[in-house]
């Protein structure tokens, strides 16, 4: 044997009879490869001749990884992929399809969404590196390196949690094993021994930068020994050792032993997209590489062994031609996305119709004027909220920091532990951005997670995951995935612990689509609203604040839910309008009552979510008042209250008979002095003054 690619005929033997392959295995692994690869080059010809836009990421050389992982699942197993998953998009499709039409029907719509048709898997949306096929178990892939790899361990977290057989695959470069989402992510599943195997494609390049320059580490896999799992290293140019590493590390998975680092050595013969010329790899780098084609590895193995002639490779050869041309002609039959597209898929349907909305405002008002309802703190409301959609849906389940015994923020989760036990209350170490994408996998694998992430100020550390994976997916992938998943968190200042614990930044999470941002007041709407977040089907910011939890207030025994997008009028009034959230309703409230002694009837509306806002509430007050004051605790330059005077001034600016005022924290981190902090937060003095400069 000259070379290591160059295998004899007991050797080829051995690797087909210890996995018990036939040829017709053979033969799909083998069309797989092959079609994978006339795609990447159709591709970059396309992209050579301008015919195709945007980015794309090509995965020839690569073939082996995809085709071989694959060949080792079940149909009920799941893979999350990257920007370069074409190969892994297909091999799983391929296999998931049971006939020749669906096989090709499959082949269409991928080329259909890289070229950005209508009839690609995810209506053109998502493109390139974004497809998609949630149905059949393809989570879709990330354009964010290592993003794929939190939502595989909530995926494998779901399997562990449903009591499935399933195994999540997750393929990542080698690039992605320097993000804080692979260490994260690799501890949380080897702790909670979660069904899911990583495969790193190690190409040597991340981008440009080799692998040399990235580790001092030899091999990507040495990085399992720090987690406490196996981490093998196998030749990633052979589709049959990975064949063989794949099955046994998800033989090891779904025997409840928990993951494996599989690390795949191979090359990207492209270069890292079109636009790179590949300066820093030499020419007899690439033909080394090119001599250990996988392609070529397996028609020469199969042939070794008497299991392919060249007539077979032949037909091959134009079947996957005919099977390409079809694609493209599909493809270019298929029609651009309808411009009225644009703004579908960005949320799941509302669960809530307007017989809701009529029934919880007269709740509303019996709450108003009743004397005997029952009293709850706001931590208590929140409990009870979670504790009635555990008891109602055995797929909600709480995870996050300190949720146990401790009760996570302010006590909030305390009895839920003891109740529900540890499977439904779950305790994670210190990592924000894995918490996010794990609940983001677990929402789009059937559960529905409660994330807590201890404080807002932390949640940054979780925004690519809750950001570019939970708020956009549904959109990527044409609106063929739900992610019904809740952060639960806490803002605002009031307990003097300084700038990284005290900042109310929900106009961060106001910025993206496809998220929305819920923002009690009282414990009747902390309830109210912390049931329809649970219920819905999309990703739900619900930000609470930390000086409220032990505010007390009527909270109905009924079942109920208060819909989103529906503000409350806390207060009626005729002379100006305050539009306000959280803990500031209450100080508004104040002022409102200190102005009432001096003549001016101030109406008081607690927006309770600002995405989706209430706008015709605030129409109708301002039509009513022509005078508005907006009052928040964030900052006064980025504030959400910025975009509600925004949408006023475009609505009903003509009602206005005086200029607008907003009143908001200081332009400065939130000091820990505790007569600096009272400066920097809005207070009911400066509520009151703005109100009178607003009548003057």
């Amino acid at each position: 044997m000259t070379d290591s690619n160059i295998h004899t005929i007991e050797q080829v033997s051995a690797l087909i009879e210890e996995q018990s392959l036939t040829k017709e295995q053979l033969m799909t692994y083998l069309r797989q490869m092959m079609e994978i690869r006339a795609l990447e080059n159709n591709i970059a010809n396309l992209l050579s001749k301008a015919l195709l836009q945007g980015a794309s990421h090509l995965y020839a050389g690569q073939e082996a990884v995809a085709v071989g992982a694959v060949g080792a699942l079940r149909d009920n197993d799941l893979i999350t992929s990257t920007h370069r998953g074409h190969g892994h998009c297909h091999a799983h499709g391929d296999t998931a399809a049971e006939t020749d039409a669906e096989k090709q029907m499959h082949y269409n719509k991928m080329m259909a969404e890289v070229l950005g048709k209508s009839g690609g898997y995810c209506k053109g949306k998502g493109g390139s590196m974004h497809i998609a096929d949630v149905a059949h178990g393809n989570l879709g892939a990330t354009g964010i390196v290592g993003g794929n790899i939190p939502v595989a361990v909530g995926s494998a977290l779901a399997q562990k949690l449903q009591k499935t057989d399933s195994v999540v695959v997750c393929f990542f470069g080698d690039g992605a094993t320097n993000t804080g989402n692979f260490h994260e992510a690799l501890n949380l599943a080897s702790l909670w021994d979660l069904p899911v195997v990583f495969i790193v494609e190690n190409n040597l390049y991340a981008m440009s930068v080799p692998w040399k320059k990235a580790s001092k580490l030899r091999h990507a896999a040495d990085r399992a020994s720090a987690y406490g799992i196996p981490g093998v290293t196998v030749d990633g140019m052979n589709v049959l050792t990975v064949r063989k590493a794949v099955s046994e590390a998800v033989e090891r998975a779904r025997a409840g032993k928990g993951p494996t680092l599989v690390e795949c050595q191979t090359y990207r013969y492209f270069g890292h997209s079109h636009s790179d010329p590949r300066a820093y790899r030499t020419r007899e780098e690439e033909s080394e590489y090119r001599d250990k084609d996988p392609i070529k590895q397996l028609q020469r193995d199969m042939s070794t062994v008497g299991l392919l002639t060249d007539e077979e490779i032949e037909a091959l050869d134009n079947f996957v031609q005919a099977k390409l041309d079809e694609a493209m002609a599909y493809s270019e039959n298929s029609p651009a996305p309808d411009p009225k597209e644009l703004e579908t898929d960005v949320f799941a349907p509302p669960k809530t119709t307007q017989e809701d909305v009529l029934r919880e405002r007269q709740l509303r008002e019996k709450i108003r004027t009743a004397s005997d309802i029952r009293e709850l703190s706001y931590a208590q409301a929140l409990a009870e909220a979670m504790r009635e959609e555990m008891l109602r849906d055995e797929h909600v389940f709480i995870m996050g920091e300190d949720v146990g015994l401790y009760g996570g923020a302010y006590g909030a989760t305390r009895g839920l532990f003891e109740e529900f036990g540890g499977d439904r209350v779950i305790d994670t170490p210190i990592s924000e951005a894995t918490i996010g994408g794990a609940a983001v996998g677990a929402a789009m694998s059937g559960m529905r997670p409660i994330a807590e992430i201890m404080y807002v100020d932390f949640t940054p550390l979780a925004m690519d995951q809750i950001a570019n994976q939970g708020a956009k997916n549904r959109y990527m992938f044409g609106g063929k995935t739900s992610v019904p998943m809740v952060v639960r968190t806490e803002g605002g200042a009031g307990r003097a612990i300084a700038a990284h614990h005290s900042q109310s930044l929900e106009s961060l999470w106001t910025h993206f689509p496809g998220i929305y941002v819920v923002m009690p007041s009282t414990p009747y709407d902390a309830k109210g609203l912390l049931k329809t977040a649970i219920r819905d089907d999309n990703p739900v910011m619900f930000i609470e604040h930390k000086m409220l939890y032990k505010e007390k207030g009527p909270v109905p025994e009924e079942d109920y839910l208060i819909p989103f997008g529906v503000a409350d009028v806390k207060r009626t009034g005729t002379d100006l309008t305050i539009v306000t959230y959280s803990r500031m309703v209450l100080r508004s409230l104040e002022a409102a009552e200190i102005l009432a002694n001096e003549g001016i009837d101030v109406e008081v509306i607690d927006l309770r979510t600002l995405n989706p806002l209430d706008m015709d509430t605030i129409v109708a007050s301002i039509q009513k008042t022509g005078r508005f004051v907006g009052v928040t605790e964030s900052y006064e330059n980025t504030s959400f209250i910025n975009e509600v005077m925004a949408r006023v001034n475009e609505t009903v600016f003509d009602w206005l008979d005086a200029p607008m005022v907003r009143v908001a924290a200081a332009n400065v981190p939130v000091p820990r002095a505790e007569v600096l902090e009272d400066q920097a937060i809005p207070n009911v003095q400066r509520i009151v003054a703005a109100c009178r400069k607003v009548m003057s």
